[in-house]
């Protein structure tokens, strides 16, 4: 019996965009602040969470990625927003609101979703997308800082739709790359 994979599908930023967006946290909650701050390379926007899938889904997941290249090519200008602390109730991650104000991010999630629905059976949650960048995780028992600094204002293009695996770790989740599809622009 072949053991599970943990799998989400996320548009990766601009290295530029990820290390300006470090480098914000960093002032925004310090060293040693009540959050864990993520790097640079495990910075994305998710698009879809598989959660856990046996390994022989793999290829119809990549075939699913494959079937979006032309809603991922109109994905363009998208916006760093406010900070944002999730879920509003009790937050336990720090993130930027990503604006997407032509839609054609939310034209791919739906594409994405079809594809995914027909190659595996997955069905988006029902909740509203919420495109956003996690920078940082909260520690057991802290305490949010109240006011944040405002965000950069960057403008960016995704320069990859990528399918990951994720497998977590006390020290944070892990994040593998397993198949991609960069933009022909």
């Amino acid at each position: 019996m072949s053991v599970p994979l943990r799998l989400f599908i996320a548009a990766e930023p601009p290295e530029g965009v990820c290390a300006e967006l470090v480098r914000w946290a960093l002032g925004a909650l310090g060293r040693a602040g009540p959050a864990r701050r993520l790097p640079a390379r495990s910075l994305h926007l998710t698009l879809a969470f598989l959660g856990e899938q046996p390994p022989s889904a793999l290829a119809e997941i990549e075939s699913a990625l494959s079937g979006v290249l032309e809603q991922f090519v109109a994905v363009e200008q998208l916006a760093v927003g406010a900070p944002a602390w999730l879920p509003p109730r009790r937050p336990r991650v720090l993130a930027v609101e990503v604006g997407d104000p032509s839609g054609a991010l939310a034209t791919l999630r739906r594409a994405l979703a079809g594809e995914l629905g027909t190659a595996i059976g997955w069905q988006a949650p029902r909740e509203r997308f919420r495109p956003h960048i996690t920078l940082a995780r909260m520690r057991p028992g802290s305490e949010r800082p109240r006011a944040l600094e405002p965000t950069p204002p960057l403008v960016f293009t995704p320069v990859a739709l990528t399918l990951f695996r994720s497998d977590l770790d006390p020290a944070g989740a892990l994040y593998a790359p397993l198949a991609s599809i960069p933009p022909a622009r």
